[in-house]
Protein backbone atom coordinates (compact mmCIF):
# COMPACT_ATOMS: atom_id res chain seq x y z
CA UNK A 1 0.00 0.00 0.00
CA UNK A 2 1.44 3.67 -1.13
CA UNK A 3 1.91 5.65 1.69
CA UNK A 4 -0.52 8.22 -0.06
CA UNK A 5 -3.42 5.59 0.43
CA UNK A 6 -1.99 4.23 3.79
CA UNK A 7 -2.39 7.91 5.67
CA UNK A 8 -6.38 8.18 4.96
CA UNK A 9 -6.54 4.52 5.88
CA UNK A 10 -4.52 5.51 9.35
CA UNK A 11 -5.97 8.49 9.81
CA UNK A 12 -9.90 6.97 9.91
CA UNK A 13 -8.54 4.05 12.48
CA UNK A 14 -7.12 6.72 15.26
CA UNK A 15 -10.90 8.92 14.24
CA UNK A 16 -12.74 5.66 15.32
CA UNK A 17 -10.02 4.88 18.07
CA UNK A 18 -10.86 8.69 19.42
CA UNK A 19 -14.62 8.60 18.44
CA UNK A 20 -15.25 5.46 20.51
CA UNK A 21 -13.47 6.72 23.96
CA UNK A 22 -15.21 9.67 23.35
CA UNK A 23 -18.14 7.98 23.79
CA UNK A 24 -17.40 5.33 26.68
CA UNK A 25 -16.04 8.75 28.38
CA UNK A 26 -19.15 10.36 27.59
CA UNK A 27 -21.58 7.98 28.30
CA UNK A 28 -23.25 9.83 30.81
CA UNK A 29 -24.56 11.99 28.57
CA UNK A 30 -23.95 10.19 25.14
CA UNK A 31 -26.18 7.49 26.09
CA UNK A 32 -29.22 9.46 27.24
CA UNK A 33 -29.59 11.62 23.81
CA UNK A 34 -28.51 8.61 21.92
CA UNK A 35 -31.76 6.87 23.73
CA UNK A 36 -33.81 10.19 23.21
CA UNK A 37 -33.54 10.28 19.06
CA UNK A 38 -34.45 6.40 19.13
CA UNK A 39 -37.37 7.50 21.43
CA UNK A 40 -38.26 10.78 19.11
CA UNK A 41 -38.20 9.04 16.18
CA UNK A 42 -40.76 6.30 17.75
CA UNK A 43 -43.02 8.66 19.22
CA UNK A 44 -42.90 11.32 16.91
CA UNK A 45 -45.69 9.83 14.58
CA UNK A 46 -47.69 9.29 18.18
CA UNK A 47 -47.48 12.77 19.19
CA UNK A 48 -48.23 14.15 15.31
CA UNK A 49 -51.42 12.29 15.41
CA UNK A 50 -52.36 13.15 18.86
CA UNK A 51 -52.10 17.11 17.79
CA UNK A 52 -54.41 16.56 15.23
CA UNK A 53 -57.18 15.84 17.86
CA UNK A 54 -55.73 18.27 20.68
CA UNK A 55 -53.33 20.95 21.70
CA UNK A 56 -49.96 20.83 20.92
CA UNK A 57 -48.73 21.17 24.23
CA UNK A 58 -51.30 18.61 25.80
CA UNK A 59 -50.33 16.16 23.18
CA UNK A 60 -46.57 16.70 23.57
CA UNK A 61 -47.61 16.05 27.67
CA UNK A 62 -49.38 13.32 26.81
CA UNK A 63 -46.58 11.82 24.72
CA UNK A 64 -44.05 12.02 27.27
CA UNK A 65 -46.11 10.70 29.67
CA UNK A 66 -46.38 7.59 28.00
CA UNK A 67 -42.58 7.59 26.76
CA UNK A 68 -41.91 7.75 31.06
CA UNK A 69 -44.99 5.35 31.90
CA UNK A 70 -43.56 2.75 29.21
CA UNK A 71 -39.80 3.14 30.59
CA UNK A 72 -40.53 3.09 34.52
CA UNK A 73 -42.82 0.16 33.19
CA UNK A 74 -40.25 -2.04 31.86
CA UNK A 75 -37.68 -1.37 34.39
CA UNK A 76 -40.04 -2.36 37.61
CA UNK A 77 -40.94 -5.42 35.82
CA UNK A 78 -37.23 -6.13 35.52
CA UNK A 79 -36.78 -5.38 39.17
CA UNK A 80 -39.56 -7.34 40.06
CA UNK A 81 -38.22 -10.25 38.08
CA UNK A 82 -34.80 -10.46 38.94
CA UNK A 83 -35.70 -9.60 42.22
CA UNK A 84 -37.94 -12.29 42.65
CA UNK A 85 -35.78 -15.06 41.03
CA UNK A 86 -32.75 -13.81 43.24
CA UNK A 87 -34.56 -14.15 46.45
CA UNK A 88 -35.72 -17.56 45.61
CA UNK A 89 -32.15 -18.59 44.70
CA UNK A 90 -30.83 -17.49 47.77
CA UNK A 91 -34.07 -19.04 49.82
CA UNK A 92 -33.26 -22.51 48.12
CA UNK A 93 -29.26 -21.51 48.36
CA UNK A 94 -28.53 -24.57 50.47
CA UNK A 95 -30.58 -27.35 48.04
CA UNK A 96 -28.05 -26.24 45.23
CA UNK A 97 -25.35 -26.65 47.42
CA UNK A 98 -26.03 -30.28 48.54
CA UNK A 99 -26.78 -31.40 44.81
CA UNK A 100 -23.49 -29.33 44.11
CA UNK A 101 -21.60 -31.53 46.80
CA UNK A 102 -23.37 -34.65 45.93
CA UNK A 103 -22.15 -34.13 42.00
CA UNK A 104 -18.71 -33.67 43.49
CA UNK A 105 -18.84 -37.31 45.11
CA UNK A 106 -19.85 -38.67 42.01
CA UNK A 107 -17.27 -36.95 40.13
CA UNK A 108 -14.76 -38.05 42.73
CA UNK A 109 -15.95 -41.31 42.37
CA UNK A 110 -15.32 -41.65 38.96
CA UNK A 111 -11.58 -40.40 39.37
CA UNK A 112 -12.03 -36.64 38.63
CA UNK A 113 -9.93 -35.57 41.48
CA UNK A 114 -10.10 -32.21 40.82
CA UNK A 115 -13.34 -31.96 42.30
CA UNK A 116 -12.62 -31.72 45.55
CA UNK A 117 -10.83 -28.77 45.59
CA UNK A 118 -13.68 -27.22 43.49
CA UNK A 119 -16.23 -28.00 46.25
CA UNK A 120 -13.72 -26.38 48.67
CA UNK A 121 -14.41 -23.09 46.89
CA UNK A 122 -17.91 -23.44 46.19
CA UNK A 123 -20.34 -20.74 47.96
CA UNK A 124 -23.88 -20.15 47.79
CA UNK A 125 -23.36 -15.92 48.42
CA UNK A 126 -22.11 -15.44 44.60
CA UNK A 127 -25.72 -15.95 44.04
CA UNK A 128 -26.47 -12.75 45.47
CA UNK A 129 -23.16 -11.11 44.56
CA UNK A 130 -24.86 -12.35 40.82
CA UNK A 131 -27.68 -10.57 41.27
CA UNK A 132 -26.65 -7.60 42.47
CA UNK A 133 -23.81 -7.37 39.80
CA UNK A 134 -26.93 -7.79 37.77
CA UNK A 135 -29.39 -5.22 39.14
CA UNK A 136 -26.83 -2.91 40.41
CA UNK A 137 -27.15 -0.83 37.08
CA UNK A 138 -30.88 -0.21 37.35
CA UNK A 139 -30.29 1.54 40.25
CA UNK A 140 -29.03 4.31 38.27
CA UNK A 141 -31.92 4.35 35.65
CA UNK A 142 -33.71 7.11 37.47
CA UNK A 143 -31.30 9.35 36.71
CA UNK A 144 -31.00 8.05 33.43
CA UNK A 145 -34.62 8.61 32.81
CA UNK A 146 -35.15 11.58 34.20
CA UNK A 147 -31.92 13.09 31.24
CA UNK A 148 -33.72 11.00 28.53
CA UNK A 149 -36.98 12.44 29.30
CA UNK A 150 -34.94 16.21 29.10
CA UNK A 151 -33.61 15.04 25.77
CA UNK A 152 -36.43 13.94 24.27
CA UNK A 153 -38.62 16.72 25.46
CA UNK A 154 -36.41 19.87 23.43
CA UNK A 155 -35.77 17.34 20.75
CA UNK A 156 -39.51 16.67 19.64
CA UNK A 157 -39.81 20.54 20.32
CA UNK A 158 -36.68 20.88 17.59
CA UNK A 159 -38.43 18.09 14.92
CA UNK A 160 -41.21 20.24 13.29
CA UNK A 161 -38.61 23.37 12.76
CA UNK A 162 -35.64 21.10 12.05
CA UNK A 163 -37.41 19.70 9.57
CA UNK A 164 -38.74 22.60 7.98
CA UNK A 165 -35.33 24.44 7.63
CA UNK A 166 -34.00 20.72 5.63
CA UNK A 167 -37.07 20.80 3.61
CA UNK A 168 -35.74 24.58 2.58
CA UNK A 169 -32.20 23.33 2.27
CA UNK A 170 -33.15 20.24 0.45
CA UNK A 171 -33.89 23.20 -2.34
CA UNK A 172 -30.59 24.12 -2.98
CA UNK A 173 -28.41 21.18 -1.45
CA UNK A 174 -28.27 17.51 -1.58
CA UNK A 175 -27.37 16.46 1.55
CA UNK A 176 -30.16 18.28 3.16
CA UNK A 177 -32.28 15.62 0.85
CA UNK A 178 -30.66 13.01 2.23
CA UNK A 179 -30.51 13.70 5.39
CA UNK A 180 -34.81 14.37 4.88
CA UNK A 181 -35.29 11.09 3.38
CA UNK A 182 -32.97 9.36 5.89
CA UNK A 183 -34.85 10.98 8.82
CA UNK A 184 -38.53 10.22 7.50
CA UNK A 185 -37.05 6.21 6.53
CA UNK A 186 -35.47 5.63 9.84
CA UNK A 187 -38.47 6.76 11.76
CA UNK A 188 -40.97 4.56 9.86
CA UNK A 189 -38.20 1.22 10.21
CA UNK A 190 -38.04 1.90 14.00
CA UNK A 191 -41.13 2.12 14.50
CA UNK A 192 -41.60 -1.47 12.75
CA UNK A 193 -38.72 -2.52 14.43
CA UNK A 194 -40.36 -1.97 17.94
CA UNK A 195 -43.91 -2.93 17.04
CA UNK A 196 -42.41 -6.27 16.05
CA UNK A 197 -40.18 -6.75 18.50
CA UNK A 198 -42.83 -5.90 21.48
CA UNK A 199 -45.23 -8.28 19.43
CA UNK A 200 -42.51 -11.26 19.54
CA UNK A 201 -41.57 -10.12 22.85
CA UNK A 202 -45.46 -10.72 24.24
CA UNK A 203 -45.44 -14.14 22.43
CA UNK A 204 -42.40 -15.02 24.03
CA UNK A 205 -42.74 -14.62 27.43
CA UNK A 206 -46.58 -15.62 26.85
CA UNK A 207 -45.31 -19.06 25.92
CA UNK A 208 -42.69 -19.54 28.08
CA UNK A 209 -45.06 -18.62 31.14
CA UNK A 210 -47.49 -21.83 29.58
CA UNK A 211 -44.45 -23.96 29.38
CA UNK A 212 -43.06 -23.22 33.02
CA UNK A 213 -46.82 -23.67 33.96
CA UNK A 214 -47.07 -26.47 32.46
CA UNK A 215 -44.29 -28.10 33.51
CA UNK A 216 -44.61 -27.32 37.23
CA UNK A 217 -41.24 -25.42 36.93
CA UNK A 218 -41.91 -22.59 39.76
CA UNK A 219 -41.49 -18.85 39.40
CA UNK A 220 -43.43 -19.52 36.17
CA UNK A 221 -44.62 -15.83 35.95
CA UNK A 222 -41.67 -14.36 36.79
CA UNK A 223 -40.05 -16.15 33.74
CA UNK A 224 -42.48 -15.07 31.35
CA UNK A 225 -42.23 -11.86 32.47
CA UNK A 226 -38.57 -11.92 32.28
CA UNK A 227 -38.39 -13.23 28.94
CA UNK A 228 -40.96 -10.50 27.41
CA UNK A 229 -38.86 -8.13 28.94
CA UNK A 230 -34.93 -9.21 27.91
CA UNK A 231 -36.28 -9.90 24.80
CA UNK A 232 -36.08 -6.22 23.84
CA UNK A 233 -31.93 -6.92 24.11
CA UNK A 234 -30.79 -9.40 21.30
CA UNK A 235 -28.55 -12.39 21.78
CA UNK A 236 -27.73 -11.20 25.45
CA UNK A 237 -31.19 -11.35 26.64
CA UNK A 238 -32.66 -14.07 25.03
CA UNK A 239 -29.75 -16.11 26.65
CA UNK A 240 -30.09 -14.86 30.25
CA UNK A 241 -33.80 -15.71 30.22
CA UNK A 242 -33.23 -19.07 29.26
CA UNK A 243 -29.82 -19.91 31.99
CA UNK A 244 -31.82 -18.42 34.89
CA UNK A 245 -34.82 -20.83 34.74
CA UNK A 246 -32.28 -23.34 33.65
CA UNK A 247 -30.45 -23.26 37.41
CA UNK A 248 -33.42 -22.82 39.07
CA UNK A 249 -34.88 -26.14 37.32
CA UNK A 250 -31.59 -28.15 38.22
CA UNK A 251 -32.08 -26.84 41.91
CA UNK A 252 -36.19 -27.97 41.95
CA UNK A 253 -35.75 -30.96 40.65
CA UNK A 254 -32.68 -32.08 41.60
CA UNK A 255 -31.60 -33.57 38.20
CA UNK A 256 -29.71 -32.22 35.07
CA UNK A 257 -31.04 -34.39 32.89
CA UNK A 258 -34.74 -32.29 33.17
CA UNK A 259 -33.11 -29.17 33.73
CA UNK A 260 -30.82 -29.98 30.13
CA UNK A 261 -34.43 -30.59 28.57
CA UNK A 262 -35.49 -27.24 30.25
CA UNK A 263 -32.48 -25.34 28.69
CA UNK A 264 -33.19 -27.25 25.25
CA UNK A 265 -36.85 -26.59 25.13
CA UNK A 266 -36.80 -22.74 26.35
CA UNK A 267 -33.75 -21.92 23.56
CA UNK A 268 -36.50 -23.91 20.97
CA UNK A 269 -39.27 -21.23 21.97
CA UNK A 270 -36.34 -18.54 21.55
CA UNK A 271 -35.20 -19.92 18.27
CA UNK A 272 -38.41 -20.04 16.50
CA UNK A 273 -39.80 -16.39 17.34
CA UNK A 274 -36.50 -14.76 17.28
CA UNK A 275 -34.92 -16.66 14.39
CA UNK A 276 -38.08 -18.15 12.55
CA UNK A 277 -41.03 -16.18 12.73
CA UNK A 278 -39.82 -12.31 13.86
CA UNK A 279 -37.50 -12.07 10.75
CA UNK A 280 -41.08 -13.18 8.45
CA UNK A 281 -42.71 -10.50 10.31
CA UNK A 282 -40.62 -7.70 9.84
CA UNK A 283 -40.09 -8.56 6.23
CA UNK A 284 -36.91 -7.21 4.00
CA UNK A 285 -37.73 -4.23 4.94
CA UNK A 286 -35.73 -4.79 8.58
CA UNK A 287 -33.87 -7.55 6.91
CA UNK A 288 -29.73 -6.94 8.42
CA UNK A 289 -27.07 -9.39 8.68
CA UNK A 290 -27.08 -11.60 11.93
CA UNK A 291 -23.38 -10.89 12.20
CA UNK A 292 -23.67 -7.52 12.08
CA UNK A 293 -26.47 -7.62 14.33
CA UNK A 294 -24.07 -9.55 17.06
CA UNK A 295 -21.04 -7.12 16.59
CA UNK A 296 -23.57 -3.85 17.14
CA UNK A 297 -24.91 -5.69 20.40
CA UNK A 298 -21.48 -6.48 22.08
CA UNK A 299 -19.89 -2.99 20.94
CA UNK A 300 -22.72 -0.99 22.25
CA UNK A 301 -23.06 -3.11 25.18
CA UNK A 302 -19.17 -2.96 25.56
CA UNK A 303 -19.57 0.84 25.47
CA UNK A 304 -22.59 1.71 27.34
CA UNK A 305 -24.27 -1.62 29.18
CA UNK A 306 -27.57 -2.44 29.19
CA UNK A 307 -28.63 0.84 27.59
CA UNK A 308 -26.52 0.49 24.87
CA UNK A 309 -26.76 -3.36 24.15
CA UNK A 310 -30.69 -2.01 23.74
CA UNK A 311 -30.09 0.54 21.43
CA UNK A 312 -27.48 -1.14 20.05
CA UNK A 313 -29.95 -2.45 16.61
CA UNK A 314 -31.83 0.38 16.33
CA UNK A 315 -28.39 2.64 16.05
CA UNK A 316 -27.25 -0.12 13.20
CA UNK A 317 -30.72 0.66 11.46
CA UNK A 318 -30.47 4.11 11.51
CA UNK A 319 -26.65 4.19 9.91
CA UNK A 320 -27.52 1.57 7.33
CA UNK A 321 -30.57 3.50 6.30
CA UNK A 322 -28.75 6.59 5.96
CA UNK A 323 -26.28 4.70 3.80
CA UNK A 324 -28.91 3.08 1.60
CA UNK A 325 -30.48 7.22 0.94
CA UNK A 326 -27.16 8.30 -0.20
CA UNK A 327 -26.21 6.99 -3.64
CA UNK A 328 -22.06 6.87 -3.18
CA UNK A 329 -22.43 5.00 0.36
CA UNK A 330 -25.77 2.80 -1.12
CA UNK A 331 -23.08 -0.03 -1.59
CA UNK A 332 -22.48 -0.49 2.30
CA UNK A 333 -26.14 -0.62 3.19
CA UNK A 334 -26.77 -3.57 0.29
CA UNK A 335 -23.52 -5.50 1.58
CA UNK A 336 -24.38 -5.34 5.02
CA UNK A 337 -28.04 -5.91 4.91
CA UNK A 338 -29.77 -9.79 5.24
CA UNK A 339 -31.27 -9.57 1.86
CA UNK A 340 -30.43 -12.11 -0.26
CA UNK A 341 -28.69 -11.29 -3.87
CA UNK A 342 -30.44 -10.31 -6.59
CA UNK A 343 -30.40 -13.03 -9.11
Amino acid sequence: MSESRAFPVLLGIITAILVTAALQLGQSVFAPMFFALFVIAVVWPVQRSLHALVPKPLALALTLLGTLVVLVGLAFLTAWGFGRVGQWLVDNGGRLETLYLRKIDWLEGHGVVLAGPLAEHFDVRWLVRMFQQVTGPLQSFLSFVTLTLVFTLLGVLEVEPTRARLAALAQTGEGAATLLRAGTATSEKLQRYMLVRTVMSLLTGVVIWAFASATGLELAAEWGVMAFVLNYIPFFGPLLATVLPTLVAVIQYGSWETALLVFLVLNVIQFLTGSYIEPRIAGAALALSPFLVLVAVFFWTFLWGIAGGFIGVPILIAGLTLCAENPSSRWVADLMSGKPAAA
